[in-house]
């Protein structure tokens, strides 16, 4: 957790991006999806997106989220059930985009990428898990009464 006890730090994040409810909504993550479990998220633009995805990842241009699971300890294969998750990084600027392409507010769109990089913490991956991953992104979803989510958008 931060020096300040949030799950959520913001960096260059605009005005409009309502601070509170996205901590409240870290919180409900972490006590119903991660099973209690803490993690970061970052919510900055898209320079820091960009620079993330080239540095980890070698790809040289921004993205929504992306997911720092936090590796096991040396010598397990697995984190420790009630260990730390992980760090998420959410781009301000692409969820302003796609929550006007897909007609719902910057806050909705933002806890969209959020769940969806927990999941990611979770282990779960929607390209290799035969769609594991999309029925519990669905699920809580529909809980939480979010729009559709990343992985809907992109499935026929």
């Amino acid at each position: 957790m931060s020096a300040d006890g949030h799950l959520v730090l913001f960096r260059r994040a605009p005005l409009e991006a309502r601070r509170a409810g996205l901590e409240a909504f870290a919180q409900t993550l972490r006590e119903h999806v991660a099973g209690g479990r803490e993690f970061r998220c970052l919510i900055t633009d898209d320079r820091e997106l960009r620079r993330l995805n080239r540095q980890f990842l070698g790809k040289d241009y921004p993205t929504d989220v992306l997911s720092f699971p936090e590796p096991p300890p040396p010598g397990r294969r697995k984190a420790s059930p009630g260990g730390f998750l992980g760090e998420l990084a959410v781009s301000a600027h692409r969820a302003r985009e796609q929550a006007a392409e897909f007609g719902h507010g910057l806050g909705e769109e933002i806890r969209i990428l959020m769940l969806h990089g927990v999941l990611h913490l979770l282990g779960m991956d929607h390209e290799t898990d035969r769609g594991r991953m999309a029925r519990a992104e669905t699920a809580w979803r529909k809980k939480f009464g979010l729009p559709r989510g990343l992985i809907e958008r992109v499935r026929p």
